[in-house]
């Protein structure tokens, strides 16, 4: 079970969210997003890090953006979180076949899902967000659960959206995510985190897959 905390801002704590078993961490690299960090700052906290994937989260950037991000940030995957085509994600794949290539999907119902076929061709992972008209992720807002039993994509695959650490067992054991990501579940303010918090969220996530 991969463990994705995202929306990193601080050198010290992503430190200590790695250590405490993290196995993926995020960085928003939208300007929009009050999680947003500069490449360089993104690289600052990487050569500080032990090791765990490391993720850029974009929303509709172009493909010199994006290449330049990973390469400053020094990152090892990139997750495309906006309106990006299939077509898109294989431009990307192309230019980029050492990264992972995450495909977030911002689910509103089972129909939402019909798209997953769709990009499956062109990245290694998806991830399933709550939808929200107005913000990309870290909403807070859960999916439905219930509805995802089926949910059998042909490529590994996230949960997130409005997971916590006192409702992630309860997901986890309706639902078999290859990974869970987490950011606003964990956090006091957007881009600080609660260490307490992500301790609890690992214990819980490692009772039930153990």
């Amino acid at each position: 079970m991969r463990i994705k905390i995202c929306g990193l801002t601080q050198v010290d704590q992503a430190v200590a969210i790695a250590t405490m078993g993290a196995t993926v961490l995020g960085f928003i690299c939208v300007k929009q997003s009050p999680r947003y960090v500069t490449p360089e700052t993104i690289r600052t906290i990487v050569q500080a890090l032990p090791p765990v994937d490391r993720i850029g989260i974009f929303a509709n950037a172009s493909l010199d953006l994006i290449k330049q991000t990973v390469t400053i940030g020094q990152l090892s995957g990139v997750q495309l979180h906006g309106q990006e085509s299939p077509t898109e994600c294989q431009q990307i794949r192309l230019a980029m076949p050492q990264v992972e290539l995450i495909k977030a999907l911002r689910i509103r119902n089972s129909q939402d899902l019909a798209q997953v076929n769709h990009y499956a061709p062109y990245v290694d992972t998806f991830l399933l967000d709550a939808y929200h008209p107005q913000q990309l992720g870290g909403t807070g807002h859960t999916l439905d659960w219930q509805a995802l039993q089926t949910f059998h994509p042909p490529k590994p695959w996230f949960l997130a959206g409005g997971l916590r650490p006192d409702n992630v067992a309860k997901a986890l054991s309706l639902l078999s995510p290859d990974g869970i990501d987490l950011s606003s579940g964990v956090e006091t303010t957007p881009g600080h985190k609660d260490l307490a918090k992500v301790r609890q969220l690992i214990t819980a996530v490692r009772t039930v897959c153990t």
